[in-house]
Order: C-alpha cells, then structure tokens, then sequence
C-alpha cells in the first residue's frame, strides 16, 4: 500500500512572502511617479496584483493537478513549437518599448513571450531528458546534441532581443542536461567555453554592448553610468537598517523605473542591509526547498522540472542583485517575485505551480 503523499507548505509559503513584499516594495518605489503620471499613487501597484491574482489561481489549479500531464515527447514539442512561434511573432508584429521590441499587445495587454519561454523549455527539456536517460541514449555528445539542438532557433530569438534572458535560458538547458549527462567532462569543456566566447563577443561586439562594458568600468564618468551610480548612492545611503519603509530618496525620478529592474536598490536604501540580506536568504530559503522536492521527486522528470525551475530564479536573483551592485555589467533583468512586470510574474508563479504539483507526488513513507 501507498504512503501518504505530501505537499511542500514550506515552499508556497515562501513564495506567498515573496511575492507579497514585492507588492509592497511596488507600491513604495511607484507611488511618487505614480501620483505624478496618473493623479493616483496605486496605478502599478494595482496593474500588478490583478496579474498575481491570476497567477494565484494558476498555482492552485496547477498545483493540484498531476505533471505527468505534460509528460512525454508530444507535450515537450508542442512547449518547443508554441515557444519558437512566439518568438517569431514578437519579430512579426512586436510591438516597441523603451527601445526594443520585445512584446506583443494582446487586447490592451502587452506580453513578453521571453518570460514564458523559459518555463515552456524547462518542460521540452525535462521531458527529452528524462525519456532518454531512462532509454540510455545519453552516451555520446551527439544524443545530447538531438535534444539541445532544436532549442537553438528559440534560444537565438530570445537573445537577439534581449540578451541577459538568453543566457539566462541557456543555463537553464545548460544545467539540466549537466545533472542527467554521463559526459561531464566534454560538457565542462563546452560550457567554459562558451562562456568564454560570450565575453569576448560582449567586449567586441557592436558599440551598444561594448559600451554596457564601459559603464560597468567608470560608471562615474561614462555619460550613461547616471543609473549605475544612482542605485550604489541608495545602497550606500540605507547604511545597515535602512531609512524606513517609504522613505527613500531615489525613487524620486533619481533612478529610472525604480520598481522594474532596480528595485533591490530601493529595498537596501529603505531596509538596509539587514533588510536586503534577509531578503537574499528567502530566496535562499525558496531553493533549498526546492532542492528538497527535486531530491525525492517520483520520478526523473519531475526533479528536472524542479532543477530548470532553481536555476532560473537562482540566476535572475544573482544577475539582478551583481547588476545593481555594479559587480557585472549592467543589463535588464527583473528580480523574481519582486520586480514590477506582468509577464514575468505570471510566468514565475507557473513555474511554481509545477514545483508544487511535483512535491504533491512525493509519497512518505
């Protein structure tokens, strides 16, 4: 007979915190522009939870329901099908925003496919791993290739437009394939490898990503390092408790859309240190549970679910938190469950759904 099964409470709780404080931290960093731009200081706020709202009910029916829905090659290409035609969609009809063309407005809504693509590879990728792990086609590097290359045409779109989400996915496909593969030295090699060509392409590509290089370099001097600098005077000035929830300095138009991408500045500047290493910790806290479900996970595939979903929140928290700190090079990525933007919460909350539905078919005992 079955033993019980489990639920990791831990986890949904954790998410339910993070997502609630970066509620909170919204409406703190937007309210100022808000008021000045709409004549009320809950226009973003709001925008946000009706779209957390509908994540909410996504993670309650995903939750309950059973991955293994999603489990074998025709759900995995379909996920790898419907990615690359949204992708190819933003180039068709795209519509342009703060200078890139990354979104397409659907009924008054504007979506960033990028975001759902991630989820939608780490479901391909899970499944194509998992069926030829358990078959023991996983020997040469050319029965990784069978399975990594069809993820090209959608990884090369998602970075031709926004790059930082690209490698983002590439660590995602990057790091599943590495737990399952029995190739790690020749995947090691590979990996080092391209990370190696991306810094060199970084430094002599066009002018536009040499000069990201630049103002990571002399943010004090180069004409465009006045955000760069802007967010280390916030982090500076919270000193070790902060000035207090709402009192911070630079959301007044210092820093440019203080509530998306910058927002861990306004968080140090009002909390301080001690509040922006507790936050570190939660999320610390989110992926040693999630660890958990994907160690005792039923089956391979749903522990490769779980680990595509780690190393994404693993790697947006860490880009996004060295980017505002000036420790890598400045580049647009939303910090999870905090930053403002409707796709990319919706999209993280899935995600979560799944890591929930896989820790409901653990069995104890």
């Amino acid at each position: 007979m079955a033993g019980k099964t489990y639920f990791d409470y831990p986890t949904l709780f954790l998410v339910i915190f993070l997502i609630c404080f970066g509620m909170v931290m919204i409406y703190s960093t937007s309210s100022y522009k808000s008021m000045m731009t709409y004549g009320n200081s809950y226009k973003w706020v709001l925008k946000q939870g009706l779209v957390v709202l509908g994540g909410a009910i996504a993670i309650f029916l995903i939750s309950r329901a059973d991955y293994r829905i999603i489990k074998g090659h025709k759900p995995a290409f379909l996920c790898l099908g419907i990615a690359t035609f949204s992708m190819i969609a933003v180039l068709l009809v795209g519509a342009a925003k703060k200078g890139s063309v990354r979104w397409i407005s659907i009924a008054g809504f504007q979506i960033q496919p990028s975001e759902f693509c991630k989820f939608l590879l780490i479901i391909y990728m899970a499944n194509e791993l998992a069926i030829n792990a358990s078959q023991h086609k996983l020997k040469t590097l050319g029965d990784h290739a069978k399975i990594l290359v069809p993820t090209i045409p959608v990884i090369a779109l998602v970075t031709n437009q926004n790059l930082s989400t690209g490698l983002v996915i590439c660590a995602m496909v990057g790091i599943m394939t590495f737990v399952v593969s029995q190739r790690t030295k020749e995947l090691i090699i590979t990996a080092v490898a391209f990370m190696a060509g991306i810094v060199v392409y970084l430094m002599t590509a066009n002018s536009y990503r040499n000069e990201r290089f630049q103002i990571w370099l002399h943010p004090e001097t180069h004409k465009k390092g006045f955000q760069t600098m802007q967010a280390l005077y916030a982090i500076g000035s919270g000193g070790i408790f902060g000035k207090g929830l709402g009192q911070s300095m630079q959301k007044m138009g210092f820093i440019p859309e203080s509530h998306n991408d910058m927002i861990f500045s306004i968080i140090c500047e009002e909390l301080g240190l001690f509040g922006a290493v507790c936050l570190i910790l939660v999320f610390a806290a989110l992926i040693w549970r999630m660890l958990l479900i994907a160690m005792n996970a039923d089956e391979l595939l749903g522990s490769l679910l779980v680990i595509g979903v780690i190393t994404h929140i693993a790697m947006q928290v860490f880009v996004n938190i060295a980017v505002v700190t000036n420790t890598i090079p400045p580049t647009g990525i939303p910090l999870p469950f905090i930053s403002y933007g409707g796709s990319s919460i919706f999209s993280t909350m899935i995600e979560m759904g799944i890591v929930l539905s896989v820790s409901r078919r653990i069995h104890l005992g």
